[in-house]
């Protein structure tokens, strides 16, 4: 699969060797972007494979709406959303189980994937009428406005689905799940990152939530941890029981921010680093970094590490060990201020020039993240990019 995807950008460019194309790679750093869109395979579509679509329906979303008059939140995560089909096909689904008012106040979804242009499109919710020819004709009307050939989800629907990039294998898990959707995508790994995958998505889910998997894939030796709700339709309930610790190796420097592996789920670091992704919320846009008490760093987001160079190596080293400590602003302060404050420590038009030279203004918050007895966990620290505010000012005041 992977051989056939090279062979597509090769082709064209009339490269008859992996070495002349390492070497073009090396030369036009535009040529990655093309290659990686092409290893891409983002194959989706409205209300894909009906019969789960039904059993979803039927046996999973009664559950989660609750009694009458319910009024507690559903989280929903569709994990490799591509442009966004699935994530607008859960949406209409719990609008017509719930009426749009309730939809409009319970309802979060988070849709992820590793690819920046289908979340554009998932953004922009514009579709063809090809696209949208599975969308049934009274939610078609209900849901979407036609502006000349295009299909758009409304907004009163559109609200409620928040698109971000998100690496599966390397990012932290979205928490407090209902229900999660990660369809055929597990198969494209090999056995071990599954296994690391599927634990951290039974650490997203509440307990009860449902995850629905592609035709093609299983949950093999995590059976333990969820039971059927629809073997069929590959939809699984999380159940009590716990993955087994070796399917969380390779992964503790992302989870505990520690060089060790884990010994197991209860380990003190383990539960104090959980509690504090926990305290985190999803993710969001900015860039972003979790410490722990200790200034250790926890987790760093990708736009964090794509602005300041760094990498999930990073990830275990201590705050001040990080140029970012320092520059574009002084942390150490400011973060004592949170720590002592409890409220979060906000400095504006911090300056930093970003990847290749580019000249960008950030506005920076440290929020302290506090476990339920009140105690602090760490730290959230954002770097907002604002540099188009402040090019919007230079004609008053030259920044």
């Amino acid at each position: 699969s992977l051989l056939r995807r090279l062979l597509v950008r090769m082709q064209p460019l009339g490269l008859n060797s992996f070495a002349a194309y390492l070497r073009l790679l090396e030369a036009d750093p535009e040529e990655f972007s093309r290659l990686f869109n092409t290893i891409l395979i983002n194959v989706t579509g409205f209300f894909r494979d009906g019969a789960g679509w039904d059993a979803l329906r039927d046996q999973v979303i009664p559950g989660m709406r609750g009694k009458p008059g319910a009024t507690d939140p559903i989280r929903v995560w569709s994990a490799g959303c591509a442009s966004g089909e699935e994530p607008y096909s859960v949406a209409m689904v719990l609008a017509e189980a719930l009426g749009l008012e309730q939809f409009r106040d319970r309802v979060k979804i988070y849709a992820t994937d590793v690819d920046e242009e289908a979340l554009s499109q998932g953004r922009h919710a514009a579709y063809g009428p090809r696209t949208v020819e599975n969308v049934p004709r009274p939610l078609l009307e209900r849901y979407f406005d036609q502006v000349n050939d295009r299909f758009v989800v409304r907004k009163d629907i559109r609200r409620s689905v928040i698109f971000g990039r998100h690496d599966l294998i390397q990012d932290a898990p979205v928490s407090r799940i209902n229900l999660l959707l990660c369809r055929n995508c597990l198969m494209y790994f090999h056995s071990e990152a599954q296994h690391r995958m599927l634990a951290r998505f039974h650490f997203a889910l509440v307990a009860g939530g449902v995850l629905w998997l592609g035709k093609a894939e299983t949950l093999q030796a995590l059976s333990v941890a969820f039971q059927p709700v629809h073997i069929g339709c590959r939809l699984f309930r999380k159940t009590d029981g716990q993955p087994e610790s070796r399917h969380l190796t390779g992964t503790s420097s992302h989870l505990t921010g520690t060089s060790s592996h884990l010994t197991g789920t209860s380990s003190p670091g383990y539960e104090r680093h959980r509690r504090l992704r926990d305290a985190a919320g999803e993710p969001g846009p900015a860039a972003r970094l979790l410490v722990d008490r200790d200034g250790i760093v926890v987790h760093l987001n990708q736009p964090l590490r794509t602005i300041f160079g760094l990498s999930t190596r990073d990830i275990g080293r201590p705050l001040r060990e990080l140029e970012l400590s320092y520059h574009p602003f002084e942390l150490h302060r400011r973060i004592e201020r949170a720590y002592a404050e409890r409220e979060p420590s906000v400095a504006l038009d911090g300056r930093w020039t970003g990847p290749g030279g580019h000249r960008m203004a950030l506005d920076l918050s440290i929020t302290p993240l506090l476990d339920s007895d009140g105690t602090a966990l760490g730290l959230s620290i954002e770097f907002q990019d604002v540099t188009r505010r402040g090019v919007l000012q230079e004609d008053v005041q030259p920044w």
